[in-house]
């Protein structure tokens, strides 16, 4: 399962998934999602492993979103749609899932740590979509409300409107994560060992209940897949998709 890009570690009860592209500030590749849906196939089915944890290699990013040449030359609402279905996958996971954030979390790489059940962060972490002033493009509304039931309304409406990426202090303080730690491995630890001595009964049982909640709650409107598929071949995103590659400020109308 392990590729050069996704590392795949394992111990007793645990598996450790390390992101391995710091000189793209982890960035996911099409590739680096496919490896981790079949990992998520697997794992549904493995009954010894207690605990998932997802972490970026470098220090300086969990993830910093999508590699944004993967969207040329592909359909990109079927490419936004095979991430949300590996987003599901992920969420209905029976084990224990841990974002373990170091840097820069944003983009896909915070639809896939709102998509783990706790989070983890240094006090440099950041969080956000800054898409509105990078691509132009939207988001599934069931990753926009999965944000929202992790930090609230008010701070996704903020993050996606404003652009403005969320510190680990504000992220921690509506509980979006679950600690703000300097010491990121003694602390995973610390959960993890937490973890492995709990009863698996409840835990399967709780995240089970949970998912079903989300799937009531976090729907997606009828609107969705029109509107999007408008979004992927509008002008905006053209222009959103070539700025970034040219390495430019985008001009969007």
């Amino acid at each position: 399962m392990s590729t050069e890009e996704l590392q795949v570690n394992r111990r007793d009860g645990v598996v450790e998934v390390v992101f391995n592209r710091p000189e793209r500030r982890n960035a996911f590749t099409s590739a680096m999602y496919a490896a981790l849906r079949d990992l998520c196939d697997e794992l549904a089915e493995d009954t010894s492993t207690r605990v998932l944890v997802l972490r970026g290699a470098g220090g300086k990013a969990f993830a910093a979103g999508n590699e944004i040449s993967d969207f040329l030359d592909r359909d990109a609402v079927g490419y936004e749609e095979s991430i949300r279905q590996l987003l599901v996958a992920l969420f209905e996971l029976p084990q224990v899932t841990i974002a373990a954030v170091e840097g820069a979390c944003v983009g896909g790489g915070l639809a896939v740590a709102t998509h783990c059940d706790l989070r983890i962060c240094t006090p440099e972490s950041r969080f956000g979509y800054p898409i509105a002033r990078t691509l132009g493009n939207a988001l599934a509304a069931p990753v926009v409300y999965r944000c929202a039931s992790v930090f609230g309304e008010s701070l996704t409406r903020e993050m996606l409107l404003t652009s403005r990426l969320t510190t680990a202090e504000r992220a921690y303080a509506v509980g979006a994560v679950m600690s703000v730690v300097e010491d990121l491995d003694a602390e995973l630890d610390t959960v993890v060992a937490g973890l492995l001595a709990a009863s698996g009964v409840t835990m399967r049982a709780t995240k089970a209940q949970l998912f079903a909640r989300a799937e009531v709650l976090e729907a997606p409107p009828a609107f969705d897949a029109a509107m999007l598929g408008e979004i992927y071949t509008g002008d905006d995103f053209k222009e959103g998709v070539r700025a970034f590659l040219a390495k430019e400020k985008p001009a969007f109308r």
